[in-house]
Formats: structure tokens, C-alpha cells, sequence
């Protein structure tokens, strides 16, 4: 069983920061592909970023610019850096691992292990 436990949400104001982190036990992370997601009320649950085993990194187009994933393979640990927050990207941000490797990481179905969520605000 792989568990995943997200941290680092909270309440910032527009133009500011924040960095998510994703803890991953139970399983080894290595050649496993991490995704952030993210979902708003009313909203359907949008891809965010991914980072696979070797380091590429893909984006939402919303994210390109402002937003950074990144990776600790030896403590098993993604990061989301969020830059230049607006409200829209109010969310809450969700964790995710697909194991084993598959070529589709833009979709919540790419996925098989899921955290609980973080809450990010961001006021106007």
C-alpha cells in the first residue's frame, strides 16, 4: 500500500508563495511518475504538473512560468513551488503517484494513489 501525505497549503495574497511538499511511504518512489492536481468547488479535478523518474517535467499552461515541481528521490518527497499566486489558483491541491509507468500523465485516471489534499487561498 502507498500513501500520500501533502503539507505546505495556506493563506497568501496575490503575487505571493507558497511551496507544497508530497511525502511518499510504502513503496518505493523510484520510476514512479508524481502529479499535482488541483480542484476548485464546482470544478473538476485539473492537472497542475508531473515530474517522472528521470526528472522531465510537464506543466498545465497555467502554471508555466509561475509554478516549479521538483523531487528528493532519496526521501521520497515532491515539491510544488508556487510563484505570482493569483485567486484563480485557489484550490484544493492534490498529490498523486502513478505506479508503474504510463506514457498519459495529464488525467486524474493516469493515476493510482491519491493524498488528501492541501488547501490553498489566495485573497485578492
Amino acid at each position: 500500500q502507498v500513501q500520500l501525505v501533502e503539507s505546505g497549503g495556506g493563506l497568501v495574497q496575490t503575487g505571493g508563495s507558497l511551496r507544497l511538499s508530497c511525502a511518499v511511504s510504502g513503496r518505493t518512489f523510484s520510476r514512479s511518475t508524481m502529479g499535482w492536481f488541483r480542484q476548485a468547488p464546482g470544478k473538476e479535478r485539473d492537472f497542475v504538473a508531473a515530474i517522472n523518474w528521470a526528472g522531465a517535467t510537464y506543466y498545465a499552461d497555467s502554471a508555466v512560468g509561475r509554478f516549479a515541481i521538483s523531487r528528493d528521490s532519496a526521501k521520497n518527497t515532491v515539491f510544488l513551488q508556487m510563484n505570482k499566486l493569483e485567486p484563480e489558483d485557489t484550490a484544493v491541491y492534490y498529490c498523486a503517484a502513478q505506479i508503474p509507468y504510463r506514457s498519459s500523465t495529464s488525467a486524474p485516471g493516469d493515476y493510482d494513489y491519491w493524498g488528501q489534499g492541501t488547501q490553498v487561498t489566495v485573497s485578492s
